[in-house]
């Protein structure tokens, strides 16, 4: 139980350090840029990804050091293109269909993502 709880901090820890990155360059893209809201999000999200990836297989999520590193990273690609899939729907139904400003929406849409990119990470990233 020690090591699960441990472990919900450090990703919480990545998690909070994603959205912040993740948050900065969809406001940036979005305000500055003159950049879709959609786009910018999926962008974003992207860039996240790959720091998250990073920190979670080095320091958070407990791999094979000796598994295949190019499955690996198969497997949190297509989990984190599900995440993404999920970011734009939930983007765009809190957006265009509730009437919920942007900023506040990814805050809302960040939560339920990382909700499931913990347990599909732990599921299928950990030995």
């Amino acid at each position: 139980m020690k090591k699960l709880i441990a472990q919900v901090l450090k990703f919480g820890v990545v998690g909070g350090t994603a959205f912040l990155i993740d948050y900065g360059i969809m406001i940036a893209l979005t305000e500055f840029c003159g950049i879709n809201y959609l786009i910018s999000s999926g962008i974003s999200f992207v860039v996240s990804v790959i720091y998250n990836y990073i920190l979670s297989v080095h320091w958070v999520f407990d791999v094979d050091k000796d598994g295949d590193k190019k499955k690996e990273f198969i497997v949190f690609i297509l989990l984190s293109v599900i995440g993404l899939g999920l970011n734009q729907l939930l983007m765009w139904v809190f957006v265009s269909r509730v009437h919920v400003f942007y900023m506040l929406a990814k805050i809302f849409v960040t939560a339920i993502v990382m909700i499931y990119n913990f347990v599909t990470r732990k599921i299928f990233l950990e030995k």
